[in-house]
């Protein structure tokens, strides 16, 4: 797959940009609140379209079964849907363990962050979304620049094609300008190293 690669310095373009990245950063801290609420470290999860909670980094006891499922490969469990007692329990038991999943049903509702859409942000920037799914695309900032790297060419001249035909949502990102892999790759390595620091 060839890839294309965009920089934009207007303001709006970055304030998106910086608005997805904000909105990320408040996600991790909500997943840590989560995770001090509940017990354990929660997995940050993303698909192709969103970021979201994910199981909990708790003990792999058995004890745990009834309202946690197996661990996952990295150890990570997720809450059932509903308690599943042990054979052989007292009524009382059983109605002791609802009440708790319950409980842990509520809290995980009352502290667990709403996913963030990245497509509601590539629409922002008039991207079509479709050609994000098909073929990808990337976007960060840094010293004051939107950089881009897509599976796919935007193209001025078919936006205003677009956008005359009432439809502007297939569009051009407001100030962008092609670039070289090597501008990108430098700006995306300067960020990587900054975000280590």
């Amino acid at each position: 797959m060839q890839y294309h690669y965009y920089k934009s310095e207007a303001p709006d373009t970055v304030a998106i940009v910086r608005d997805y990245y904000r909105a990320k950063d408040q996600f991790r801290q909500q997943l840590e609140a989560l995770g001090a609420v509940i017990g354990g470290e929660i997995a940050p999860m993303h698909d192709i379209d969103s970021n979201f909670a994910g199981g909990v980094k708790l003990s792999e006891s058995g004890e745990l079964d009834v309202h946690w499922r197996r661990p996952d490969e990295w150890g990570y469990r997720s809450l059932r849907s509903k308690a599943v007692p042990p054979k052989g329990i007292s009524k009382e038991e059983r109605a002791a363990i609802r009440a708790e999943h319950d409980r842990l049903l509520t809290t995980w509702r009352e502290h667990c962050p709403a996913r963030i859409s990245k497509l509601d942000y590539w629409e922002r920037l008039n991207v079509n979304t479709g050609n994000v799914l098909l073929c990808g695309g990337v976007m960060f900032e840094r010293d004051g620049a939107a950089y881009f790297c897509f599976g796919f060419q935007i193209n001025k001249a078919e936006h205003a094609e677009q956008v005359a035909a009432g439809n502007p949502t297939a569009g051009w990102i407001e100030g962008a300008v092609e670039i070289l892999p090597s501008e990108y790759e430098a700006a995306r390595k300067n960020k990587l190293e900054e975000h280590r620091a």
